[in-house]
């Protein structure tokens, strides 16, 4: 692909096991674009409020220290590593404990704004373009986003792979937790888990990941050849 393609910045959303993360990644791999995956910095900022004593629990607290930690992400989509005050959290940020938590965090209004000014400072900063995944990607935090696609699932499908991904996991349990999970990002009164006006809608029940990586890559680049309306 050549070096001269315009720079695209793109906006994929969706619920958990919906193949955002290893689609984003393969899409920005194939097509030369950073990466970012925005529920990890959530994931982290979640972890320094665990390890620093925070009730997570109370959202006055949490609002209180949503500014205190240093949170880094690289975007090199083969190796997407984030600190925490010079800290490798990619570990200890995938946690069980995090996952039970993270919506609680992640709702609180104040925790929302300093992650959402850090993704948004990425994402400009990526001059090649760049992959964002996330939930209210295309709605709140890059609604310029030159292209929003949101992708689907069934709840029994998105179980068999998060499930895959976690050894010893029930697909029941896993169904469940999914569904509650869904339903508080979905119900948060700050910008909640949705989809774009604007955005394509992707169902991957019944693709392989190849088949999702394939589907995307095309949208991106039938959106890079068609010349953009306003400059940024």
């Amino acid at each position: 692909m050549s070096d001269t393609v315009e720079s695209v910045i793109v906006a994929i959303d969706g619920p958990s096991g919906t193949g955002k993360s290893s689609t984003s990644k393969a899409v920005a791999s194939a097509l030369g674009l950073s990466y970012l995956d925005t529920g990890a910095q959530y994931r982290a900022i979640t972890w320094w409020m665990i390890s620093n004593g925070i009730d997570v629990a109370d959202p006055a607290a949490i609002a209180a220290v949503a500014g205190k930690p240093v949170i880094e992400s690289g975007t090199d989509p083969a190796a997407p590593a984030i600190t925490v005050d010079g800290l490798d959290a990619s570990g200890p940020i995938r946690t069980q404990e995090v996952t039970s938590k993270v919506s609680a965090v992640s709702a609180v209004p104040e925790v929302r704004t300093v992650i959402t000014d850090l993704q948004r400072s990425i994402a400009s900063a990526a001059a090649q373009g760049i992959v964002v995944e996330g939930r209210d990607i295309g709605t709140t935090v890059l609604p310029d986003a030159d292209l929003k696609i949101f992708l689907t699932a069934s709840p029994e499908a998105r179980a068999a792979r998060r499930s895959g991904e976690i050894k010893g996991s029930d697909v029941a349990a896993t169904r469940e937790a999914l569904i509650r999970r869904d339903a508080a990002d979905s119900s948060r009164k700050t910008s909640p888990l949705a989809k774009a006006d604007d955005a394509v809608e992707v169902d991957t029940t019944d693709l392989s990941l190849q088949q999702v990586i394939e589907c995307v890559v095309t949208l991106v680049e039938e959106r890079r050849s068609t010349p953009k309306q306003v400059a940024r």
